[in-house]
């Protein structure tokens, strides 16, 4: 089941929930908005190895924005930190920024229970698209888990992704063993 808006409320009252900064008007029916960070990143390679530590090229977005064209994957992070402890938060493209052509996540939506950092967006587009930061990028959606869980995300060992961050993380699939 969903989270409804009343139960996202609670949930962050319990601290099962943390979004910081947290804006009650961000807060919709079932998600809560979160929004673009200043700090975008691409990869430094035209051609990324799986097995290597691909090297990524920070930009900032300024005042006037940054023209996003397609071609090219960015790496994108939200201005929210959050935490997630007792349900599963899935991030999904808003609509608006969809109808732009901007997709915002390849395969990345779904986070892990005891997700704790900012999220890492994978920013692609159909055609040029000017982007600002701040701007709202996409919704969160938190989902019920049923029965106990022994494997929280921010206490295995080999997770590659928690070190907490203001700036988008690149692909760490080099430290699987493959």
């Amino acid at each position: 089941m969903i989270l409804s808006d009343k139960k996202i409320l609670e949930a962050i009252d319990k601290g099962e929930i943390l979004i910081e900064p947290f804006n009650r008007e961000c807060l919709g029916t079932n998600s809560y908005d979160v929004h673009l960070s200043k700090h975008m990143a691409i990869y430094k390679d035209k051609v990324l190895d799986a097995r290597k530590h691909n090297q990524i090229e920070e930009i900032i977005i300024g005042p006037e924005g940054y023209e996003i064209k397609p071609g090219t994957l960015y790496l994108g992070v939200t201005v929210e930190y959050t935490e997630t402890h007792n349900s599963v938060p899935f991030l999904e493209g808003k609509s608006s920024i969809g109808r732009l052509g901007i997709d915002i996540h390849a395969t990345a939506g779904k986070g892990d229970v005891g997700f704790c950092n900012t999220w890492t967006l994978e920013i692609s587009c159909v055609q040029p698209v000017r982007v600002y930061a701040g701007m709202p990028i996409g919704q969160l959606i938190y989902f019920t888990v049923d029965g106990e869980i022994e494997n929280y995300y921010n206490k295995k060992p080999g997770a590659k992704y928690n070190n907490r961050s203001i700036k988008p993380v690149e692909s760490m699939m080099w430290r699987n063993k493959f």
